[in-house]
């Protein structure tokens, strides 16, 4: 393939550093002293030189250090590169939550998406924030996933959680259990399959991927006993993406599913809401576990965790989530690569556009 040969160069990766207070700037160092890394991929972390500086002397971690440049495009390609979002001293209070870090949690995601945006980098990784001190007029979300969606004016977007061995999207993500019944629409419940398809076929390679749709109530309803969704909905929604030759099947007792360990058979798994899909994802990868966004034009990854306020400091943290949302972004960009020329081939099959 002539385009991807073109283009089998380093994944240039921007990491964003989080709240500075948590865990994530040891999850980084720990993930990126292994210099193998540096074979695959042009590393930048948009952050702060002396804060990474005080997390490594905390960590007594001494065989680390960044390259220091200005800009992304100046980054070097074999040592992993910081981007100074802030030159001036900042306290850090380990393990607590504060306002500037909030602050500063802000100025490294920004700095990360217009990057992005401009092609400077090809992906990015966002290291764990603290969903409340990170409010401001910038960022009035309830995570990442809702900021990089309104950010990219995307409307039909997806939560999926990675792992070995399963991928849990969520219908109805980041809002009060109360409201998930009055959210759901069989349209809603539609387009989320459609995003989950298409994902698994450009984003992961699998070229006829199952999808497992959840029910919403106990024992799927009792065949309306407990619960009309998965009849008025649900079901409609699963006819109606089989009839767009998508594999999706259900719905499915959760309970039942996952203790019978069903979720084996597929290749995606879609939750009605939050919890239906964390828990048991969760239960099976909480230290190795990736949140990746669907159905973004640009790619962005984040470890499943959160920022771990009482591992602060303590050299404790796993870096594996981190590494794994490393290595996910990578993978999802050279299958993007992949995807998109070989649909380009069959639109024109004898390279006339």
């Amino acid at each position: 393939m002539e385009q991807i040969a073109e283009k089998e160069r380093r994944v240039r990766v921007g990491i964003t550093h989080g709240d500075v207070n948590g865990i994530g700037y040891e999850i980084i160092i720990k993930t990126l002293q292994d210099q193998r890394l540096m074979e695959l991929y042009t590393i930048v972390v948009y952050g702060s030189s002396k804060v990474a500086s005080y997390h490594r002397k905390t960590l007594n971690i001494s065989d680390f250090n960044f390259n220091l440049v200005k800009k992304a495009d100046q980054a070097h390609p074999r040592r992993p590169n910081i981007v100074n979002i802030h030159d001036e001293e900042i306290k850090i209070d380990l393990g607590k939550s504060t306002p500037i870090a909030g602050e500063l949690s802000l100025l490294s995601l920004e700095a990360a998406t217009d990057d992005l945006m401009k092609g400077n980098i090809d992906v990015v990784v966002t290291a764990p924030i603290n969903k409340k001190n990170i409010q401001s007029p910038g960022f009035a979300f309830p995570g990442h996933t809702e900021y990089f969606a309104g950010k990219f004016k995307t409307d039909n977007y997806l939560m999926l959680m990675v792992t070995s061995a399963l991928r849990i999207g969520v219908v109805t993500g980041h809002i009060p259990l109360g409201k998930v019944k009055e959210t759901l629409t069989e349209e809603l419940i539609l387009s989320k399959i459609q995003v989950m398809n298409q994902s698994l076929k450009r984003d992961f390679g699998i070229v006829k991927p199952r999808i497992a749709v959840l029910a919403l109530n106990p024992h799927a309803g009792d065949d309306g006993l407990i619960g009309s969704e998965e009849k008025t909905l649900i079901l409609p929604a699963i006819e109606k993406a089989y009839a767009q030759n998508i594999l999706a099947f259900g719905p499915y007792p959760a309970d039942g599913f996952f203790g019978a360990t069903s979720f084996k058979n597929f290749d995606g798994i879609l939750a009605m809401y939050h919890d239906q899909g964390m828990v048991p994802f969760k239960l099976m990868s909480f230290d190795e576990g990736v949140n990746f966004t669907a159905g973004l034009p640009v790619i962005r990854t984040s470890p499943a965790h959160g920022t771990a306020y009482d591992l602060a400091g303590k050299n404790e943290a796993s870096p594996e989530a981190f590494r794994n949302a490393l290595y996910l972004a990578g993978d999802i960009f050279m299958h993007r690569l992949e995807y998109d020329e070989l649909h380009a081939n069959q639109l024109h099959p004898s390279g006339n556009q």
